[in-house]
């Protein structure tokens, strides 16, 4: 039973109980049955407004899942949509993959964020730093290569 027809249940009970509205207490039984008839009617107002928007909302994911793969184009290798293509204006320099220890997924870095020596995974917001120092592999040398 829905709202509404619980609503118009309980004024059918009401009307048929013969409440006097001369009285003090029908008065008030009589308003309050008008409010809860008038709260049903809005509710089911309000619940048709939201499939509407839901509908509407599934829609505009639909269109914009779309339009993401075709922008992004997540077809690429890597999963990361960093595809490392010549046409690209947009990229000034090498990629690198590097894969975080904490969610294992793979983020791609440019020659840029590399050189700052740290970034944060895009997946779990670990922060991933970089060593670019290079051992000269002498172990008695004060070098720092």
């Amino acid at each position: 039973m829905t709202i509404t027809e619980r609503a118009a249940y309980i004024k059918g009970l009401a009307e048929g109980l013969g409440i006097d509205d001369s009285t003090k207490e029908g008065k008030i039984i009589n308003a309050l049955i008008g409010a809860i008839d008038d709260m049903s009617l809005t509710i089911s107002d309000l619940e048709a407004q939201i499939d509407e928007l839901s509908e509407q909302v599934e829609t505009i994911d639909e269109d914009l899942g779309s339009l993401e793969e075709d922008f992004y184009d997540l077809d690429d290798e890597c999963g990361c949509g960093c595809e490392d293509d010549e046409d690209d204006d947009y990229l000034d320099g090498d990629l690198y993959e590097v894969c975080c220890p904490t969610c294992g997924d793979t983020v791609c870095i440019d020659s840029d964020m590399l050189e700052e020596g740290q970034t944060t995974c895009p997946n779990c917001g670990e922060l991933l730093e970089f060593d670019l120092e290079e051992d000269c592999g002498d172990d008695h040398c004060d070098c720092d290569k």
